[in-house]
C-alpha cells in the first residue's frame, strides 16, 4: 500500500491538483502557505 493512500482525501486531492494542475507561478505560494501551516500545527504540540 502507498503512503498517500492512507492519507485523508483533503491531502490527496491537493497533492493531485498540485501535480497536474497547479499553476507554475503559484506553487511557492502554496508551498509557503503549506510550510507556515504545518510549523503552526508542530508549535501547538501534540493532541
Amino acid at each position: 500500500m502507498k503512503q498517500i493512500d492512507r492519507m485523508p482525501k483533503s491531502i490527496v486531492k491537493a497533492l493531485r491538483y498540485i501535480k497536474q494542475d497547479g499553476p507554475k507561478d503559484k506553487l511557492d505560494t502554496i508551498q509557503q502557505l503549506l510550510q507556515q501551516a504545518i510549523e503552526i500545527r508542530k508549535q501547538e504540540g501534540t493532541r
